[in-house]
C-alpha cells in the first residue's frame, strides 16, 4: 500500500499512527508528511530533518490518496506538495489544507481536484476540520484511531464549502499575509 511505501522511503515524519482501517480496507495515517527531504547528514547515510513538511497530516489511502488534510506554514509550499504527491492523488480525493499565511478561505482546482484552503495560525488540523464539518467528539466515541479517519472521510465526502469562493491556484498564491505559526509550550 502507498503509505507503507511512504514509511519505507522516509516520507512520513513524526508519525502518530499508521494502521489499517477495518471497514474500508484503507490505511490511515496521522503525523507529518515530508515535502522536501533533509540532506544526508553524515557518512553513514543518516538524513537531517526534512526542510519542509505538511504538519499534522490526516491521510487515508490504498494505492491512491483518498483523503488529504494537513497544515502548511505558507502558501508557497503548495506547488511543491502537489508536485511531489500529485501522482498518488485519487481522482475523487478530498483535500483540505490549513495554511498559516493565507488571508481568507478559498477553494482551488488543482488538475481536477478541489482543494479547500483555510487560514490557520494556531490550532490542529484535525480539530479545525471537525469544527468545519460540524462533527462532535461524540461522533467518534468508542472508535479506534483508523476508524475515526473513516468517520471524518465519510463526512468530508458530502462537504460542500460553498461559502468559500472558487479561484485559481495562481490567484490564491497572492492572497497571503505575513502571519507565522504560533508555537506554544516550554521554551
Amino acid at each position: 500500500m502507498l503509505l507503507t511505501t511512504y514509511k519505507e522511503t522516509g516520507r512520513l515524519f513524526y508519525s502518530n499512527f499508521l494502521e489499517a482501517t477495518s471497514e474500508s480496507g484503507l490505511l490511515a495515517y496521522r503525523g507529518d508528511l515530508v515535502i522536501v527531504a533533509g540532506e544526508i547528514g553524515d557518512d553513514k547515510g543518516h538524513t537531517l530533518p526534512p526542510k519542509e513538511i505538511m504538519r499534522e497530516a490526516v491521510i487515508l489511502a490504498d494505492d491512491k490518496i483518498h483523503m488529504f488534510v494537513g497544515a502548511l506554514d505558507k502558501m508557497a509550499s503548495i506547488p511543491g506538495l502537489v508536485d511531489f504527491y500529485e501522482g498518488d492523488f485519487a481522482p475523487d480525493m478530498k483535500a483540505v489544507l490549513f495554511v498559516v499565511n493565507l488571508k481568507s478561505p478559498v477553494q482551488v482546482d488543482i488538475n481536477g481536484i478541489n482543494f479547500v484552503l483555510i487560514p490557520m495560525v494556531q490550532g490542529v488540523p484535525w480539530n479545525e476540520l471537525m469544527e468545519e464539518l460540524a462533527l462532535e467528539k461524540s461522533d467518534f466515541k468508542g472508535q479506534k484511531p483508523a476508524a475515526k479517519l473513516e468517520t471524518m472521510y465519510a463526512e468530508l465526502k458530502g462537504y460542500k464549502p460553498q461559502k468559500y469562493p472558487l479561484t485559481s491556484l495562481e490567484e490564491a498564491m497572492t492572497m497571503t499575509n505575513s502571519a507565522v505559526r504560533e508555537i506554544h509550550g516550554a521554551l
